[in-house]
């Protein structure tokens, strides 16, 4: 067992103690451009700081007018846009409990959350998530929905226009609903700020729902001490400044979202919500960020659609080739932030790399990735491509970084070192101990599954397998949960392996599976566009999915895909059984998460037959 003690505050922290104190940091200084929102049509309107704190601060007022006072509950089921920074600002400000919820739940589960969570009010995106709400309000404590969108005919006469409870355009109101003895002085409520200043860090913030992948949701309760402490260190180092500009298009009901956009208000730079992953290359190309966060699954995309475009023409395929192979002899210098002096590294960048690049805009300074195992594969492939990507690693549990890679202290494959205020600890069987001010208060009504995470000296066991370098650097091995132990008794770590098959253009998905059998075996769920045009390629009929999957060429080609990670394991992990299923994995079908991580029981429970088919009178030894 070691330990990495906390080290004590790093210069260029940020000396927040409570959530309020991001918002007040956001509109300390009179901006034009803090936050940038979508029209409808393709244009992009700015809020200034004092456009921010004018709609907060009357939004605050409704929710005060509507009896809602500190511990209450509101939540928010919306795709990411203005509002639902507006709302969560408002609700933090007067110390109401906010609860976001994954837009993509359906009216079941989003229920049982508002139910749950006991929440008086919801802020909602659209009328398909009022409608979805209002079929089950009646299982709910809810007094009020306020919808995002233009109201239309139709819709609930209990619906209230959130458009109706903001200010005239860049108009302060005169009346405040705060205390009595508010007092408006100019563009400040002397009463709205007293109100906000009065939180304390210990006071609950958010509940953040997560099933992660495996078992059945859990609220995550935060304080805004744990959002505050985590923002303030997470961002040193990093070099955000202002007149960055990054797209918030991963989903703010993940505490990742969430906290990027925290960690750019307080740096002054500029945020950009782009609702939908479909508008996300629109977007980039208008607002050419220079800062991209993403989980690892939207740089695999972004690299396959790289190789799928490559792959219509022989000499263009032949040109990534060798670019990247330039770049693979370059990669010490890109790793180390040095740009590369040759000029067959100039030629290739100029050539091939510079449209990689421009996948991302052309001038993103930053490139981080989190939610998830980046893999050696990916974060490598982006490194020849000139591309150094900041993994980081956190849980929701953790507010959420725990370790980032930075700028003046980065190693390929790890997540970088600890945060300064988190204390490290390896127990015996390898499993990561956190301790630190950003660890959560605990689970939501759930007392036995508080004790169980955390213990009475308050090291948080987060479920990771884990090992730090003699640098310390951290690495992230796998989950705890998934290790998956054959009969034999060798351990065999899923992710890393699953990575390396992710890494090939055909595979979308891959879940290993074999725990407690003689070998392990493999499903995997293809890129579909990429299959449909190789398969086109070769004469074969892709108007079935069913009948492409089982067709003997398309079966050995992903044989062959296996066969070449095969040869780079350990025998005992050696996949000796594949199928490739007819569906493309994805967060509406159930089998990811809303940070695109596997849902290993989920897919293990849908393909059981398939599984049940791989061990069925086998005698291969495996273990």
């Amino acid at each position: 067992m070691s330990t990495t003690p906390p080290k004590s505050a790093a210069p260029g922290s940020l000396e927040l103690e409570t959530a309020n104190d991001i918002f007040f940091q956001l509109v300390a200084n009179d901006r034009e451009r803090a936050i940038l929102r979508q029209d409808g049509h393709g244009g992009w309107i700015p809020l200034s700081t004092r456009d921010i704190y004018a709609r907060t601060r009357a939004l605050a007022v409704a929710l005060r007018g509507w009896g809602l006072t500190k511990g209450d509950r509101i939540a928010i089921l919306a795709e990411n846009r203005w509002e639902w920074a507006i709302a969560d600002f408002a609700s933090l400000a007067i110390g109401v409990v906010n609860v976001p919820i994954y837009p993509t739940l359906t009216a079941e589960q989003t229920a049982d959350l508002l139910a749950d969570s006991g929440s008086r009010v919801v802020f909602v995106s659209t009328r398909a998530q009022y409608e979805k709400v209002a079929a089950h309000r009646g299982q709910t404590k809810l007094e009020r929905i306020v919808v995002m969108d233009e109201l239309s005919g139709g819709i609930g006469a209990d619906a209230i226009a959130f458009a109706s409870l903001m200010p005239m355009e860049s108009a302060m109101p005169t009346e405040s609903a705060m205390p009595a003895d508010s007092v408006v002085d100019g563009k400040r409520d002397a009463a709205f700020d007293g109100l906000a200043r009065s939180i304390r860090p210990d006071d609950l913030a958010t509940i953040i729902y997560t099933s992660g992948t495996t078992g059945e949701p859990k609220g995550v309760m935060l304080t805004h001490g744990n959002i505050a402490a985590n923002v303030s260190h997470s961002t040193i180092g990093i070099g955000l400044r202002e007149g960055d500009r990054c797209i918030s298009f991963l989903p703010l009901s993940h505490i990742t979202a969430r906290h990027l956009d925290y960690a750019l208000f307080v740096r002054e730079a500029t945020v950009a919500y782009c609702g939908s992953f479909d508008r996300l290359p629109a977007a980039i190309a208008t607002i050419r960020p220079t800062v991209f966060v993403g989980v690892p699954r939207v740089y695999e995309k972004i690299r396959q659609e790289v190789e799928r475009r490559a792959s219509h023409s022989p000499l263009k395929k032949r040109l990534l080739r060798w670019a990247l192979g330039v770049g693979r002899r370059h990669r010490e210098e890109i790793l180390d932030d040095r740009l590369p002096k040759s000029r067959i590294w100039r030629l290739a960048a100029k050539l091939v790399l510079v449209k990689i690049h421009g996948a991302f805009g052309g001038r993103v300074r930053f490139f981080i990735a989190g939610g998830a195992p980046l893999g050696m594969e990916t974060a490598g492939w982006f490194a020849d491509a000139g591309i150094r990507i900041l993994e980081g690693y956190g849980l929701t549990e953790t507010s959420p970084v725990v370790a980032l890679n930075k700028p003046g202290a980065y190693r390929i494959g790890s997540v970088g070192k600890p945060l300064p205020n988190i204390e490290c600890r390896l127990a015996v069987d390898g499993e990561l101990l956190l301790r630190g001010p950003s660890v959560f208060k605990g689970y939501w009504q759930k007392p036995v599954e508080t004790a169980q995470a955390i213990a009475e000296d308050r090291w948080f066991s987060t479920g990771d397998i884990a090992r730090f370098d003699e640098d310390g650097f951290l690495f992230i091995t796998d989950r705890k949960k998934e290790l998956i132990k054959t009969s034999g008794g060798k351990f065999i770590a899923p992710q890393p392996i699953e990575n390396r098959l992710k890494a090939n253009l055909l595979v979308g998905n891959a879940a290993l599976v074999g725990d407690r059998r003689k070998f392990a075996s493999v499903l995997i769920s293809p890129n579909f566009a990429a299959l449909e045009a190789w398969a086109r390629a070769k004469g074969v009929d892709t108007s079935d999915r069913t009948g492409l999957v089982a067709s003997p060429i398309v079966v050995a080609e992903y044989k062959a895909i296996v066969d070449r990670v095969n040869a780079g394991l350990a025998n005992f992990e050696t996949m000796k059984r594949l199928r490739v299923v007819a569906e493309e994995w994805s967060l509406e079908g159930g089998e990811l998460t809303p940070s695109l991580k596997l849902k290993r029981r989920v897919v293990e429970t849908r393909y059981a037959a398939e599984i049940a088919a791989f061990y069925r009178g086998e005698s291969t030894a495996g273990g």
